[in-house]
Formats: C-alpha cells, sequence, structure tokens
C-alpha cells in the first residue's frame, strides 16, 4: 500500500531522536521530546487550496523541520508517517 496525499498535504516520516545529550546524559523514553524533523516521502499535486494557488516547495526526500504539533500520526504497513499541510513545513535542511 502506497500513501498519496491529496491537495497541498505531504507525509512525513519522522527521523530518530537522539538518544543522549551533547554531555553524553542518556535519556529514557518519556524523557525524549517527539522529533520535529523528519523526510518527506510523499508529496500532494498542489492546486487551489481555500481560493488560493498552492505550488508545492518540497520533494520527497528532502529533510525539514515542522511545526511540533501539527498533522497526523497514521501507520501503514508498520510505519508510522506524519501528515502535515505544507505550511506547517518551517524549514528544509541542506
Amino acid at each position: 500500500m502506497k500513501l498519496t496525499p491529496l491537495f497541498d498535504r505531504v507525509v512525513l516520516k519522522q527521523l530518530v531522536a537522539e538518544e543522549t545529550t551533547k554531555s553524553g546524559i542518556v535519556l529514557p523514553g518519556q524523557a525524549k521530546e517527539k522529533p520535529q524533523q523528519a523526510e518527506v516521502v510523499a508529496v500532494g499535486p498542489g492546486g487551489v487550496v481555500d481560493g488560493k494557488e498552492v505550488t508545492m516547495q518540497v520533494k520527497p526526500g528532502d529533510k525539514v523541520i515542522y511545526s511540533k504539533y501539527s498533522g497526523t500520526e497514521v501507520e501503514v504497513e508498520d510505519e508510522k508517517y506524519v501528515v502535515v499541510k505544507q505550511n506547517d513545513i518551517l524549514a528544509v535542511i541542506e
């Protein structure tokens, strides 16, 4: 099964959160924050959304930072993804 987003939606796969701090302290599972970095897996076609023309600025394979509390988490074939609107993506990591 393949996820194909509609309109200005983007499917993201979260990058693994670091389990140790820079100083070497190991973080237990509850102390880890939800990662805000992800890789773009699929991109919708864009089009007219809420009366405005939307062109997609990201492409599959891009690494991005997205808004902390945005999106909908879904699980497909034991893989977890987050579906967000393009305007919830804050930056592309190069």
